[in-house]
């Protein structure tokens, strides 16, 4: 049975997915790029970005399965762009560029539609007003029988969480503090007793939590 996961999902050591203040040159916001510098340095992200080089190892080995079985991906619209309220224009396409990293469908949660947007590489993204359960429904007939991937940010992790519909999490821990920011496991309470951390193991720039649903 296919399932929703999530993957790569990076918190500081005092819990923030991102810094505060995200703009067009801090998709994180302040300091948020520091979290994902143990990711940049792996073997499998440096090839996916056309370079050579990079580390193996544990960190290495949960970047190169976070694409296997992935056949679509629900994402937040912070995580798609830093422009609030109504679009003013359809100008912005994302953070990534003419061919962005997905590589499928993606659903964008946002309360401001919009046409959907093609982009180079088999990525659509689509531009979704609805509830999780509906949009994880869309996804699931867009993916064709593979796995969903929710992709974040910290908000949208949490409304899946709530509606209890995560299957699996790759949770990072690296050894950073923000201090400030968005944090990813707030506005839980209850919600979490059906998970527990499967697999637990470190690296030098990060530890890694697998994290189940537990069977219904």
């Amino acid at each position: 049975m296919p399932k929703l996961r999530v993957h790569n999902f990076t918190i500081s050591l005092d819990g923030f997915a991102a810094g505060p203040h995200q703009r067009e040159t801090e998709p994180l916001g302040d300091g948020g790029s520091r979290l994902h510098e143990w990711m940049f340095a792996t073997r499998s992200a440096r090839a996916k970005r056309g370079l050579e080089g990079g580390h193996e190892g544990v960190d290495d080995d949960f970047v190169a399965r976070s694409d296997v079985g992935i056949g679509a991906t629900i994402i937040g619209r912070n995580m798609f762009g830093p422009i609030r309220g109504p679009w003013q224009d359809e100008s912005w396409t994302g953070w990534w560029g003419e061919n962005p990293p997905f590589h499928n469908d993606v659903f964008v949660l946002t309360h401001h539609r919009r046409e959907s947007l093609t982009m180079e590489g088999g990525t659509t993204f689509h531009f979704i007003n609805d509830t999780p359960d509906a949009v994880l429904t869309m996804a699931f007939n867009a993916a064709n029988g593979q796995d969903v991937m929710l992709g974040g940010g910290a908000a949208t992790i949490q409304q899946f969480l709530r509606a209890g519909l995560i299957d699996e999490m790759h949770v990072v821990i690296v050894p950073i503090m923000l201090g400030d920011g968005e944090r990813l496991f707030d506005n839980l309470a209850g919600r979490l007793d059906q998970y527990e951390c499967v697999e637990l193991v470190s690296s030098n720039a990060a530890t890694h939590a697998r994290i189940t649903r537990s069977p219904r």
